[in-house]
């Protein structure tokens, strides 16, 4: 897993290896800029350039621009450099890179005032950002405010030192001004802010700089964010034995559709089966099994009985509870509708399920600011809301959602004390104990129309082959996504529709298998 850190985790992790490890901390200054001059110096040779901008802060992320300003300037680049402090506000290891960038005859100019911007016309072939770190949250004002102003209106590429200057680096959104970086160089470990919007636009591409942290000082600090590797998904994925049958290799129960929603419920049982599960069996209103049984071939229907409006009756319950005996898994909820009938259904029979399960769409719309109600539940479940269905779970405001999917999603599943996969970009996967996942893979062109249906399936599809909900939801999100990416190399983005995602999840098992 690759761990993604906030702010205060990165001072712990950096304040251990200098006084715990014994690391000097202009060790760690010194690894961070040759990494940034490294990768100044490739762009500068990709495009034929050679003059280098660079705008420092009086504090540590100025000292690593300055060390990358020292092996700029050894290697013959043009370089200029401007500290938007002044030099008696420098100290500690940074002040020790300014006396030898002073000491070799660098071109240094300290900027504290603002006429300065008036008079400045220098140009560049590109700037290096080191003018804020991790520790910045709200607006940036004064000479460095105007500083990152200046920068995004000179329309010269920009490599940011460990995140983009006004950037927040635990939750990726800036107010005001913020460097637009073409590659932000980060140190030792990913900032959460680097990985959701808007803060992962504005890093542009990522670069790990390793900077010398052990291991162990890293694993101290037990750092509950993660991304999921590819390797890690394959140990995940099923494998069938060569003389296995279709009972031992999962069966799903679906409850989904309604009249006008029945795409809903053929998309989430035939995801079921493209994942490899062996038996797929759908709950539909019993109107509307003619239409199912034609619109699927591989999956069993089983109709149930209706209210008056083409959806799930009150009356059907007994026979739910019936086929859940032979189930190893329950998927609930996609276009089941909210019929109150159908919900009032939905509410009796949650508690009563004893097999793992995912609850998604019309599925929790009934348990809707009922922040209690999962704590009736014994299975192992996951639900899986976009963010507007988690806003009316949880009764809070969309926006407010937005500001941080990630602790959104933490503080859900520690309130509900389920497992919650919030659907986004990225989807988040937070369970009650803290850990969480982000999945890297994905694309603009599943914003669209029953790809969330899709994504229990799949889900409830590995589960039922032997992953607790847990794995399953990782592995699921995962495969979700990469099929999702397939589907794109095939049909672009605008036209992408859920089917094309459905029919790529074989792909995209085969695709992580021979990773």
């Amino acid at each position: 897993m690759e761990k993604i850190v906030t702010a205060s985790e990165i001072r712990n992790i950096d304040r251990r290896a200098i006084e715990e490890v014994g690391i000097p901390g202009i060790v760690l200054m010194e690894r961070a800029g040759l990494t940034v001059a490294r990768t100044v110096m490739d762009f500068l040779d990709e495009n034929n350039g050679d003059i280098v901008l660079v705008f420092c802060g009086k504090g540590n992320n100025g000292g690593d621009g300055l060390v990358a300003v020292r092996e700029l300037f050894n290697e013959g680049f043009d370089v200029n450099v401007y500290i938007f402090a002044k030099k008696e506000e420098i100290k500690g290891d940074a002040l020790t890179n300014l006396i030898i960038a002073e000491n070799m005859g660098l071109n240094i100019e300290f900027v504290v005032s603002d006429e300065w911007f008036d008079e400045f016309f220098i140009e560049g072939d590109i700037i290096i950002d080191a003018l804020l770190g991790t520790g910045i949250s709200g607006r940036v004002y004064g000479i460095i405010g105007k500083a990152i102003e200046l920068i995004n209106s000179l329309n010269i590429p920009v490599v940011s030192v460990d995140i983009p200057s006004g950037l927040n680096s635990d939750t990726g959104q800036f107010e005001g001004d913020c460097i637009e970086a073409v590659q932000t160089v980060t140190m030792g470990l990913k900032k959460k802010g680097l990985v959701v919007s808007p803060g992962r636009e504005m890093a542009g591409e990522i670069i790990v700089a390793d900077i010398g942290y052990p291991e162990e000082v890293i694993n101290k600090e037990n750092v509950l964010l993660n991304i999921p590797e590819e390797s890690e998904i394959l140990r995940l994925l099923p494998a069938r034995r060569v003389n296995c049958n279709k009972t031992e290799c999962g069966k799903i129960f679906i409850l989904s559709g309604s009249r006008g929603m029945t795409g809903a419920a053929a998309l989430a049982s035939l995801a079921v089966l493209r994942t490899g599960a062996g038996l797929a069996v759908l709950g539909i209103p019993e109107s509307l099994n003619p239409i199912m049984e034609e619109k699927l071939t591989e999956v069993i229907t089983f109709p149930l009985p209706e209210t008056k409006h083409g959806t799930l009756s009150v009356k059907a319950k007994n026979k739910i509870i019936e086929r859940l005996e032979w189930a190893d898994v329950l998927a609930i909820g996609p276009g089941l509708s909210r019929n109150p009938e159908t919900l009032e259904l939905i509410l009796s029979i949650l508690p009563e399920v004893k097999i793992p399960m995912v609850v998604d769409a019309d599925g929790l719309f009934p348990v809707s600011g009922r922040l209690e109600f999962f704590s009736s539940i014994e299975s192992d479940i996951i639900i899986t809301p976009h963010e507007g269905e988690f806003s009316r779970l949880m009764k809070t405001e969309i926006d407010e959602v937005l500001k941080d999917r990630i602790e959104s999603a933490k503080k859900a599943a520690s309130i509900l004390k389920v497992n919650v996969l919030l659907k986004g970009s990225p989807t988040v996967i937070s369970y009650p104990d803290g850990d969480t996942f982000l999945i890297p893979v994905g694309n603009p062109g599943m914003a669209t129309g029953g790809i969330g249906d899709v994504l229990t399936g799949i889900i409830a599809g590995l589960a039922a082959q032997g992953l607790s909900m847990i794995d399953a939801g990782v592995a699921g999100a995962y495969l979700h996504g990469k099929a999702g990416d397939i589907a794109r190399k095939e049909k672009g983005e605008m036209g992408l529709i859920a089917s094309d995602v459905l029919e790529c999840i074989p792909y995209a098992i085969e695709s992580i298998r021979d990773s």
